[in-house]
């Protein structure tokens, strides 16, 4: 028995010589092969200050100080303070890896057509997982006196990664712009060397805490969840996005805003085409198209949106930008616009550029006795001294509109009431909310007993000129000041009080 426990431990003395000569043999943990393996599927130059051998408990390497530097570019690509290999001694000889450790990661991303393309080869070696936690990707901009666009990598893992089949993906990262919390997760591959557009991708997100704020001018904390899927170059996406706390910043009102969209990006450039949004706030609908894409100067990104709403309130939207508790003025609403909103520091309100034409029917003034007073003085148009039921005043305003550098610009500006039309045209400052309109009231009847003292914007309008007035007359008015405290006056020598032929109806962008 004796001699049998010597003869196995003879056996067993032997086998671990011939597996230690074989592990000498064809160890791959060696610092001329790991980094060769390194720059191949990199297509870097790569460089170590240090390199240790691991046996126990696993066979693999730890590498410190790794720097990718990638063609002429003088920032390195990639650099890593710490890089853990580890394999098995069950795999080690099939050339497979269970986990690729990153700490201290730092990728940098040259600005678009300022570097030179990956050219990667395929590699036998299988990586059951790689985990890079705490990484920084930073993307740099075409504009050099600006920081480069940096995203916070709280945890990333990715599994299977291989040539054989597609990587599966788990990342939570810091979103720079707006800031907020990405969480995602999905499949990506096989990489597609000669056109990398086709690479297969897919996956699901969740977007939560996006400070609104940061684009100037308006505000809120939006979130959203979606799923997308489609090729790098073309990839579908849909999901839902929630403000609860949305608002103009000049008015300070916030209101829930609820989207769903369906859109499609190009991964390579970053480009976004929206096939549809449906936004919802309060009792108003809008429906977007278009996109948000490489401006024409190659500076950042530029929004191009047409907006329709046949199903709006005056109130919800005027509500986001004035002051005071209540909009000034409640009705249905409808309206089409094309909106361009160009990448750069200034506020939303300064940079936002619309052009668009509107509609109000069965427009109503929110306080009862502002109601009251317009009412009686549509009565008095039509010669009722004491209507038992007044009709309301205000009818059919119609309008063409420019919004630019925080300036709405009017154009054919018309409104009805019982006894009177206006045709007016002028600016509005949707910031320091000045007011300067022109135009011209046309007496349809005459008008008399007058109610004294009106409050309501129309009636300090026409109580002045409409006395006395009779049917056919044609009067100049102005309007100006600033929205809290209008004035009005009446200029028979205005030639301001013209109003102009409207411009071409506006085009969808493309």
């Amino acid at each position: 028995m004796a001699d049998l426990w010597r003869l196995v431990t003879l056996l067993a003395l032997a086998a671990v010589a011939a597996a230690v000569f074989v592990m000498h043999r064809y160890w791959p943990f060696e610092p001329t092969p790991v980094i060769e393996d390194l720059q191949e599927a990199s297509d870097s130059r790569v460089t170590v200050r240090a390199f240790h051998r691991t046996y126990f408990p696993e066979p693999g390497c730890v590498l410190e100080g790794v720097v990718f530097t990638h063609g002429s570019v003088a920032q390195p690509l990639i650099t890593i303070e710490r890089l853990t290999i580890r394999s098995s001694y069950l795999r080690v000889l099939s050339r497979h890896v269970n986990t690729i450790e990153a700490e201290g990661m730092r990728v940098f991303i040259p600005a678009p057509g300022t570097g030179q393309p990956l050219h990667t080869q395929p590699s036998t070696i299988t990586v059951g997982e790689i985990v890079a936690n705490g990484a920084t990707v930073e993307f740099a901009l075409r504009e050099r006196d600006k920081p480069p666009l940096r995203f916070d990598v709280h945890e990333a893992s990715i599994r299977d990664v291989g040539w054989g089949g597609p990587l599966t993906y788990r990342v939570k990262v810091h979103n720079p712009e707006p800031p907020g919390e990405v969480t995602a997760t999905g499949k990506f591959g096989v990489w597609e060397e000669s056109d990398p557009g086709q690479t297969p991708i897919s996956g699901d997100y969740k977007f939560e805490n996006a400070d609104l704020g940061v684009y100037g001018g308006i505000g809120g904390t939006l979130s959203s969840v979606g799923n997308f899927g489609g090729k790098l170059g073309h990839i579908d996406i849909s999901g839902t996005t929630d403000t609860p706390d949305f608002e103009v910043t000049s008015g300070h009102h916030p209101v829930r805003l609820r989207t769903e969209f369906s859109a499609y990006v190009d991964g390579i450039n970053g480009d976004t085409f929206l096939n549809r949004v449906d936004a919802h706030f309060r009792k108003t609908h809008v429906v977007a198209q278009g996109s948000v894409a490489k401006s024409r100067d190659g500076q950042g990104k530029t929004a191009l949106l047409s907006l329709v709403s046949d199903s709006g309130r005056i109130e919800d939207i005027l509500g986001l930008f004035v002051k005071a508790p209540r909009s000034p003025m409640s009705g249905a609403v409808e309206l089409r616009a094309n909106v361009e909103i160009p990448s750069g520091e200034l506020r939303f309100l300064k940079k936002i550029r619309l052009m668009g034409t509107f509609g109000i029917g069965e427009g109503e003034f929110s306080k009862a006795q502002t109601q009251e007073d317009v009412n009686k003085l549509s009565a008095s148009a039509r010669g009722e001294k004491d209507p038992v039921d007044p009709e309301t005043v205000l009818t059919d305003v119609t309008g063409q509109v420019v919004l630019e550098h925080g300036v709405a610009t009017f154009t054919d500006l018309s409104f009805g009431v019982p006894g009177a039309a206006a045709r007016m045209h002028g600016t509005y400052g949707l910031i320091d909310h000045k007011i300067d309109l022109h135009g011209q009231m046309h007496v349809l009847t005459k008008i008399s007993n007058t109610t004294s003292g009106p409050k309501a914007f129309l009636l300090k309008v026409m109580d002045p000129f409409f006395k006395k007035r009779k049917k056919g007359e044609i009067l100049p008015v102005r309007i100006a000041g600033i929205y809290e405290k209008p004035s009005f006056g009446l200029d028979l020598n205005d030639k301001k009080a013209q109003v102009p032929s409207p411009p071409p109806a506006p085009t969808r962008p493309r």
